[in-house]
C-alpha cells in the first residue's frame, strides 16, 4: 500500500508513539559524545539518565500517577540508559585504550594479522601515485587478531584500516584473515578504529572467505560482466545501483551524481532495500498469498539482498532502516513505524557504537524519519488541496527527503545542491525499475549469462536517463551553493530548513517567501545564468575550470577547432568546458607533464571529438601515468609525439614556439621526487588573437632559472601562472614575462594554499590583472581594441 492510499482510506494523520523516542536519543546521544570526548561521558550519561528515570518513576508510582504512556517511557529510558553505560561505555574504553594506539601516534612500523570485516573501499585520487583519475588504492576495515609492532607482540583486538594498494588487495572478501605490514597512521577522531596501517608489499597467508562471501563476491562479478553489453558509463552506473558496487563508476558520474543530489542512489540505501523488499510483497500478494507468507518473502529477500551486498555496518544499516520504510509505507502502519525507527536506532548503535557518529547513519536516520512523519503529511496536505494521490506522493517524498537530509549534506560536504529535489523528481520513476532488473541480473548472473545480459539491456535506458538527469543537473550555473562545513554549518543549515518548514505552514509567510525567492532569481540568475552570453565572440584563450588542476584552449582562426594543453585532473570538467565552447576538434592536444592534475582528464578530451595527436614532452614520470596515456592513445588509435626543443607549430591563426624543458632529470630521479616532474613541464610560447601566451605547465625555480640563463624572450601578454600560483616562483622570472593578464589555474579550497600571496604579490607589482579559475571559473581572454581582455563566466 503507498502512502497516498493509505491516506486515501486515512486522512486523519495517525498519532504518532513516542515513548522509545528519548530513550533511543539517550543511546546516541550519549555514544557520540563518547566518541567525540572521552568514554567516560557515556558512562556519565548513561548511568544518569537511568538514575533519573528510576527517581521518576518511583515519585510517579508514589503519587499514583495513572499513565500508561510515562511509566513506558521512563522504563525505557531507564533500561537504555543502564545498557549504554554497560555495553556501550566498556567497548568504548577498549578502543580508546587499545595498546596499539600510542604506536600508531609515533608511525611506526607493524606486523598485523587481521580479519576482514567490509568489503575493501576505493580512494579516487587525481593526485594519488596510481591511476589518472580512477582507483588508485583500497581501505580495507579490519579487526585485528594479532599484532606485532616494532618486533614484539602486543595484545589487541581493536578495529583497523588497510590502506592498500588496488593490486593484490582489491579482491578480499568480509571473513578472510590476511597478514599485512606497513607503518601505522593514527586512527580517525570520534571512530572506533585504533589505527590506520599504510600497508606495504602485498597479502600473506590469506584464508579462504566463507561460502556465501565467495556467492555474493561472483554475483556482483556476474553483474559487472553482463553489464558490459552497455556503453561504458551506463555499465559502470549499473552496479551501483543495484547492489552498491562502484568500481567500475568513473570519476564524472560520480561527481555528477554528487553536485545532483542523487549519490544516494549509488549506496546501498533503505531505498534499495524498500525496492527490492517491496517487490517481493507486492508479487506474493498479487498471487494472493497470505499476510504471513508474504512477510516471509519479504524477509527472506531482504536476508538474501544483503548477504549479496555484503554483512557491512553500513548495509546493515541500510536493512534496518529499509525494514522501517517498508513498515511504515508498504503495510500502511504509520503508528508503529515511529517505535521502530527509534528501536532500530538504539539497536544499531548498541550494536556497532560507531554508528553513532556516521554521517550516513544520521542521513539514513532523518531520511527515515522524515518518510515516517513529513512525507504522508505533506502529500495529504497536498491532495487535500486537489492534486491526485499519487503526483502528491511522488512531490513529497522526495521534498521531505531533501529537507532533512539538506543540514547533514551541507556539514559533510560544505556545500548544498540546490537541483536536487528537481534532479530527485526526474530520477524517481526509473530508480525501482532499474534496481529491480539490476537484482534480478545479479542472481541470474552465475547460472543463466545471456538471461543477465537481457535483463541488464532492459535496464540500461534507465542508468543512461538517470546519467543526463545527473549530467544536466549539475552542469546548471549555481547548482552547488557552497555553505560551511562542519557541525556549525549543518546547524545553521538545519535552522534555516525549520524556519522554512515552520514558516511555510502560513499562508502569508509562504506569499513572503515565495516573494523573497523571485527576488533572489531576478538578481542571482542573471549574474550567473543570462549574463554574460558564453564564450565571447572571438576568444582566443579559455581556462577552463578544472578544480585543482590545468586545462587551457587555445583557439585557431576555424570554427570548432583548438589546441587543448593539459586535461585537468578527472573526466568530466575539461569535457564539459570543451563543450560550452563548441569545441569539436582537437589538431594537438599536449600534455605539460604527466602529473594526475595535468592528465586526469584526458580520457573525455575524446568524448565526441576528433583528436589528432598527443604531444609530451621528454618527461616519463611516473611510469603508471605515462602507461596510462599510451593505453588511451593506442585505443583511439592517435599518434603519441614528443615535441622537441626549438619546434614550432603552426595553425590558421594560432602559433606555439617549444621554449622548454631545459630542465633535464632522469626517469628513475624523477620517479622520487615530484619536483624534478614539475621541472621537466613543457613551457610553450603562443601566438594568438588576442597576444602572446605563456603556458608554463608547473615548472618550478630550477627550471624558470634555467630558462632566464637561456636568454629566452619570454615577454607575453598572458601568462599562465606556473604550478597554480605556488610560492614556488622567481620574481625575476615573473618580471620577465611582464603579463598583462596573469590566470591561475587552481582548485577552490585547496589543501597546498595556492595561490600563494607572494606570488600574487609579485604579479600585482608588474601590474597585471590576476585571474583565477576558483574564484571566477571558465575565463576566456579575447581581443577587445587591440588589447587582450577578459570574460569570467562564474563558477
Amino acid at each position: 500500500m503507498t502512502v497516498a492510499a493509505d491516506l486515501a482510506v486515512n486522512p486523519a494523520p495517525t498519532a504518532h508513539d513516542l515513548r522509545l523516542v528519548p530513550a533511543a536519543l539517550t543511546v546516541w546521544l550519549g555514544t557520540l559524545g563518547g566518541l567525540l570526548i572521552g568514554w567516560w561521558v557515556t558512562v556519565a550519561v548513561g548511568t544518569g539518565v537511568a538514575a533519573a528515570a528510576a527517581v521518576a518513576f518511583v515519585v510517579i508510582r508514589r503519587r499514583a500517577v495513572n499513565s500508561e504512556r510515562i511509566r513506558a517511557l521512563l522504563l525505557a529510558l531507564l533500561g537504555f540508559g543502564a545498557v549504554l553505560a554497560v555495553v556501550v561505555t566498556p567497548r568504548l574504553h577498549n578502543a580508546q585504550e587499545d595498546p596499539i594506539r600510542p604506536s600508531a601516534d609515533r608511525g611506526v612500523h607493524a606486523v598485523l594479522r587481521v580479519t576482514v570485516t567490509e568489503r575493501p573501499r576505493p580512494i579516487r585520487s587525481a593526485g594519488y601515485a596510481g591511476r589518472a583519475g580512477g582507483t588508485s588504492a583500497v581501505v580495507i576495515p579490519a579487526d585485528v587478531a594479532e599484532a606485532k609492532v616494532e618486533g614484539r607482540m602486543v595484545r589487541s583486538n581493536g578495529r583497523v584500516v588497510l590502506i592498500a594498494a588496488l593490486d593484490g588487495w582489491s579482491s578480499l572478501l568480509p571473513g578472510q584473515q590476511v597478514t599485512a605490514s606497513g607503518s601505522l597512521d593514527p586512527g580517525r577522531p570520534a571512530e572506533l578504529t585504533v589505527a590506520a596501517l599504510q600497508v606495504r608489499g602485498s597479502p600473506q597467508a590469506t584464508t579462504e572467505a566463507p561460502w556465501w562471501q565467495q556467492a555474493a563476491a561472483s554475483m556482483r562479478a556476474g553483474l559487472r560482466k553482463a553489464s558490459g553489453v552497455l556503453d561504458e558509463e551506463p555499465a559502470g552506473l549499473l552496479p551501483g545501483l543495484a547492489v552498491g558496487d562502484t568500481t567500475g563508476m568513473s570519476r564524472r558520474v560520480e561527481d555528477e551524481f554528487r553536485d545532483a543530489g542523487l549519490s544516494h542512489l549509488t549506496a546501498v540505501s533503505g531505498t534499495n532495500v524498500t525496492i527490492v523488499c517491496g517487490a517481493v510483497l507486492l508479487l506474493l500478494r498479487l498471487l494472493r498469498l497470505g499476510p504471513v507468507v508474504s512477510a516471509t518473502g519479504a524477509g527472506l529477500a531482504l536476508a538474501g539482498y544483503l548477504i549479496i551486498t555484503g554483512p557491512e555496518p553500513s548495509v546493515l544499516r541500510a536493512g534496518v532502516m529499509g525494514a522501517v520504510g517498508l513498515l511504515a509505507l508498504a503495510l500502511g502502519r504509520r503508528g508503529t513505524a515511529l517505535p521502530a525507527l527509534a528501536a532500530a536506532v538504539a539497536g544499531l548503535v548498541l550494536y556497532d557504537p560507531a554508528m553513532a557518529a556516521s554521517f550516513g547513519f544520521a542521513l539514513s536516520v532523518v531520511a527515515t524519519a522524515g518518510l515516517v512523519l513529513l512525507a504522508p503529511r505533506w502529500a495529504a496536505a497536498l491532495a487535500r488541496r486537489g492534486m491526485p494521490s499519487g503526483l502528491a506522493e511522488w512531490l513529497a517524498v522526495p521534498v521531505a527527503a531533501f529537507a532533512v537530509t539538506a543540514p547533514i549534506v551541507a556539514g559533510m560536504a560544505g556545500e548544498l545542491s540546490l537541483v536536487a529535489v528537481v534532479a530527485n523528481l526526474l530520477a524517481a520513476p526509473v530508480v525501482a525499475p532499474a534496481t529491480i532488473l539490476g537484482v534480478l541480473a545479479t542472481v541470474l548472473g552465475p547460472v543463466w549469462h545471456a538471461g543477465a545480459e537481457f535483463l541488464v539491456r532492459l535496464a540500461g535506458p534507465e542508468a543512461s536517463w538517470l546519467i543526463l538527469v545527473a549530467r544536466e543537473a549539475s552542469a546548471v550555473p549555481g547548482a552547488v551553493l557552497g555553505w560551511p562545513s562542519g557541525w556549525w554549518g549543518g546547524l545553521l543549515a538545519a535552522l534555516v530548513v525549520g524556519v522554512l518548514v515552520v514558516a511555510g505552514r502560513f499562508a502569508r509567510v509562504r506569499l513572503v517567501i515565495a516573494a523573497g525567492l523571485v527576488v533572489v532569481l531576478l538578481v542571482a540568475v542573471p549574474a550567473r545564468v543570462i549574463a554574460p552570453p558564453w564564450p565571447p565572440p572571438g576568444w582566443a584563450v579559455v581556462a577552463c575550470d578544472v578544480g585543482q588542476g590545468d586545462a587551457i584552449v587555445l583557439a585557431t582562426a576555424e570554427p570548432g577547432r583548438a589546441v587543448v594543453v593539459d586535461t585537468g585532473p578527472e573526466p568530466g570538467p575539461v569535457d564539459r568546458c570543451l563543450d560550452r565552447l563548441g569545441v569539436d576538434r582537437v589538431p594537438l592536444l599536449v600534455l605539460s607533464h604527466l602529473h594526475a592534475d595535468h592528465v586526469g582528464g584526458l580520457e573525455s578530451v575524446f568524448e565526441g571529438r576528433t583528436v589528432g595527436a598527443v604531444a609530451v614532452g621528454a618527461g616519463r614520470a611516473p611510469r603508471w601515468a605515462w602507461d596510462k596515456v599510451a593505453e588511451v592513445t593506442g585505443t583511439h588509435g592517435v599518434p603519441l609525439v614528443e615535441l622537441p626543443l626549438g619546434q614550432r607549430l603552426d595553425w590558421p591563426g594560432l602559433s606555439l614556439d617549444v621554449l622548454g624543458p631545459r630542465y633535464v632529470t632522469t626517469r628513475a630521479a624523477a620517479e622520487k621526487d615530484g619536483t624534478l616532474i614539475n621541472n621537466s613541464s613543457l613551457v610553450l610560447r603562443g601566438h594568438t588573437s588576442a597576444g602572446r601566451v605563456l603556458l608554463t605547465g608547473d615548472v618550478e625555480l630550477a627550471a624558470q632559472a634555467d630558462l632566464l640563463a637561456a636568454k629566452e624572450d619570454l615577454r607575453a601578454d598572458i601568462l599562465k601562472v606556473p604550478h597554480h600560483g605556488s610560492r614556488y616562483s622567481l620574481p625575476d622570472f615573473l618580471a620577465a614575462v611582464n603579463p598583462r593578464i596573469a590566470v591561475v589555474s587552481v582548485g577552490g579550497g585547496n589543501s597546498y594554499g595556492h595561490p600563494h600571496q607572494s606570488t600574487v604579490d609579485n604579479l600585482g607589482k608588474g601590474g597585471a590583472l590576476l585571474t583565477r579559475t576558483d574564484t571566477d571559473g571558465d575565463t576566456a581572454i579575447f581581443p577587445l581594441d587591440d588589447n587582450p581582455a577578459i570574460l569570467r563566466r562564474g563558477r
